[in-house]
């Protein structure tokens, strides 16, 4: 399968082959994201690492930021 990553920070595209049944959790491990860094997104929807990715799947990943 093929997903869209759109990355907030540095800001670039990048399309990912992933194989089927491939979670979001998948993806991140494969582009070496750590998903307490970042959200990711799906049609402005927030998904968990465990949801399930979809072929021709357009995702934003968010920058997490904090401070005080």
């Amino acid at each position: 399968m093929k997903i869209e990553v759109k990355i907030q920070r540095p800001e670039k595209t990048l399309k990912v082959d992933v194989p089927k049944n491939s979670i979001v959790k998948d993806l991140l491990k494969k582009i070496s994201i750590n998903s307490t860094t970042i959200i990711v997104t799906r049609n402005r929807e927030v998904l968990d690492e465990d949801t399930k990715l979809n072929d021709k799947d357009k995702l934003e990943l968010l920058s997490v930021i904090s401070g005080g």
